[in-house]
């Protein structure tokens, strides 16, 4: 007999896991409201599926299989844990079951957004937040986690295992919050959202991170419809993605937003960005990830690069720092002055950044091509050093090495 090709059910597996995993983490956690048992099993029904798919190809109905499988690994979850065997009647261990749809856009809160805001509570360690959100409501392995963020499997799985210790012990609910809280607890929400897809959108060898975060921030801005800023997140990551295909040379490189060839921009994907910013604009309440948006969206209406509205974005960037008043916005900020007023204006702006973002590569980067544009050129050879140094993503990384090659 013929195996199936390893591609295929690996691509079937990615494409469940995301539409199902996390539906059935929550729906096993408010049936057994132990959140550490339906998430391990969802992990072990993962693992199952991807031997079980390899050998014999997808079965007819993949969801189904998955959701089976995760209900009976949670039976052998709690059958070793001898005083939790009451809780098996509430999975009716003897009885078929069928795992409950995805509600309908508009009809339900689906399941999976109160089991996000719990994984982004602020009673949380903020470095455990995206790793259980990825582990949890995407379905992410910790093998995959760990490879995305350069760190040790075992690492990892310690972080995650302190954050559903924490979840347990500090009482988080897995409800949405009060009225009173949600925009705040949402910003947690989206940063998260946000932090995830840098990191997927800078690996070379995977989008499938960058695409799940999309997929998730479009989750979040539809059930939340009347939240302006998840809109404003999608419509940002939506414009990010739009550009995606131009990121990369086609030796591989980083190819900054200045030189990328705007031809293989997705304009579909542009239009779909700038419907949802006018859907945040219906709220006329701006914030961040709005106006961190409406940026990206003055760089995707320009032709080019020297046609670009520099003014417009220096004045968005203004308006950003009411909101945002980070050391980072100031950064990004001054790139659009040095096209505005020049490169030594920028510097001067650059310049008093350099304690606060001492430790960030990307001041060192921006501070060098400022540097050699006003002709100081071995101090910009130190910085692109200094900048190198400090940077952990590879493909980042080989580009200051080509800046420093070409530099001298």
């Amino acid at each position: 007999m013929t195996e199936p090709p390893v591609d295929h059910a690996d691509a079937e597996l990615a494409r469940i896991v995301r539409a199902e995993a996390g539906l059935i983490v929550a729906q096993l956690h408010r049936r057994l409201g132990d959140f550490d048992v339906a998430e391990e099993a969802v992990q072990l029904a993962i693992t199952d599926a991807l031997r079980a798919w390899r050998r014999d190809g997808p079965p007819p109905n993949p969801g189904g299989w998955l959701s089976t499988t995760a209900r009976r690994r949670a039976i052998d979850l709690l059958r070793r844990q001898s005083r939790e065997l009451r809780r098996l009647d509430g999975l009716g261990a003897d009885e078929p079951w069928v795992r409950e749809p995805a509600p309908e856009p508009g009809r339900q809160l689906d399941e999976r957004l109160p089991m996000l805001f719990a994984c982004c509570h602020p009673a949380l360690a903020a470095e455990t937040r995206l790793p259980l959100t990825l582990r949890a409501v995407v379905g992410l392995t910790t093998e995959q986690i760990a490879r995305a963020f350069l760190t040790p499997t075992a690492t990892m799985a310690q972080r995650l295992v302190r954050a559903k210790r924490k979840i347990t012990a500090a009482g988080i609910s897995f409800a949405l919050p009060d009225q009173d809280q949600l925009s705040g607890r949402l910003d947690d929400v989206l940063s998260v959202i946000t932090v995830a897809y840098n990191t997927g959108y800078l690996d070379a060898q995977d989008q499938r991170l960058a695409g799940d975060m999309l997929w998730l921030a479009e989750l979040v801005a539809r059930q939340l419809p009347d939240q302006p800023e998840a809109w404003g997140l999608l419509a940002l990551l939506t414009l990010q993605q739009a550009r995606s295909g131009a990121r990369l040379g086609v030796d591989g490189r980083l190819v900054l937003l200045v030189d990328q060839d705007r031809e293989r921009w997705d304009r579909t994907m542009i239009d779909r960005a700038d419907r949802f910013l006018e859907l945040a604009a219906h709220a006329r309440a701006p914030g961040r990830f709005q106006l961190q948006a409406a940026i990206a969206a003055c760089h995707a209406a320009a032709p080019s690069w020297g046609d670009t509205d520099w003014l417009q974005i220096v004045t968005l960037y203004d308006l950003l720092l009411r909101h945002d008043p980070s050391p980072v916005i100031m950064l990004n900020r001054a790139v659009a002055v040095a096209e505005l007023a020049g490169p030594a204006a920028a510097l001067a702006e650059v310049d008093p950044l350099a304690e606060r973002l001492a430790g960030y590569y990307l001041l060192h980067a921006v501070r060098a091509r400022l540097l050699h544009r006003v002709g100081r050129h071995d101090e910009g050879r130190a910085a692109d050093r200094r900048a190198l140094e400090l940077a952990a993503n590879p493909v980042e990384q080989e580009l200051l090495r080509a800046r420093l090659a070409e530099s001298g």
